[in-house]
């Protein structure tokens, strides 16, 4: 009888792990607004990174170790809107629109609401399917983005040659632009998967690498442009497609209405916890 009983601990410990990664992500978002309040925008905003680190980590672990659940799935969203929603918001606003007048804070509530929508709609359409792009631009790496602006600022590229922009101006329509994005039909790469058998793979290997390295050694001055590029590709993408493809109905990419229930599904318990594929 031990092993059983041994096993089945161990499967509680496993299922538990993903959480924690994600718990640990609405730590670092939380004390981000705490820095933030503190003026320290610096590390407020590399919090933030990393939970955008932690964020990308539970899905996969929770898919490695087929623990996935409804209740990880539905913790990570509301844990996301305040580590890329309300965190980086919150940073904006300290940093930004604290002085810009009485108004100014509207952009925020605006790019927050975006990010809560863009949570429950992909919790309604793409949580545990299998996705070779997102529908919408996910909300952490538009939280990642806003994230590394300040630190973008300390750079010798940023003194030198890009000081002098209107940057109040600037960052009000980056945040506008986000907001529309988060809640548009845009479709955008997921991460790439790595390998050595495909050119696809060698390509995705190659890409992660890149970011590695420039992550490492210029984290400073690399993390913002690549956030700006990846918001502009979906775009420019989305641009070109509608030139040369016929548009096609695409129901998961509808933007997450009222639930109607079948009548089935209306007689149903719906269980807190069930088995299922945790959020991305």
């Amino acid at each position: 009888m031990r092993p059983p009983l041994r096993s089945g601990r161990i499967r509680r410990v496993v299922v538990v792990v993903p959480s924690l990664f994600t718990l640990f992500n609405l730590f670092f978002g939380i004390w981000s607004m705490v820095l933030a309040a503190r003026g320290e925008y610096y590390r407020a905003g590399w919090y933030i990174f990393f939970a955008g680190i932690l964020d990308a980590l539970d899905g996969r672990v929770a898919r490695l170790s087929n623990t996935g659940s409804r209740f990880g799935a539905e913790l990570d969203s509301l844990v996301d809107v305040v580590s890329f929603g309300v965190a980086p918001a919150f940073l904006l606003y300290q940093l930004e629109f604290s002085t810009a007048g009485q108004a100014a804070w509207i952009f925020c509530y605006f790019y927050v609401m975006a990010a809560a929508i863009r949570l429950a709609r992909f919790n309604v359409t793409q949580a545990g399917a299998a996705k070779t792009a997102f529908i919408g631009l996910p909300s952490p790496a538009a939280g990642m983005t806003l994230a590394t602006y300040y630190p973008f600022t300390t750079t010798e590229l940023y003194q030198a040659s890009l000081r002098l922009l209107p940057w109040h101006h600037l960052l009000q329509l980056l945040m506008i632009l986000l907001t529309i994005l988060m809640v548009s039909n845009v479709h955008y790469a997921t991460l790439p998967r790595a390998g050595v058998r495909t050119v696809r793979g060698l390509l995705g290997l190659a890409t992660i690498l890149f970011v590695l390295v420039f992550g490492i050694l210029e984290h400073d001055a690399f993390f913002f442009p690549l956030g700006i590029a990846y918001m502009t590709y979906g775009v420019l993408r989305a641009a070109l497609l509608s030139f040369f493809a016929e548009p096609e109905e695409d129901e998961e990419a509808e933007v997450a209405g009222p639930i109607v229930l079948s009548d089935a599904e209306q007689g149903e318990d719906i269980p807190g916890i069930s088995t299922g594929g945790g959020a991305a």
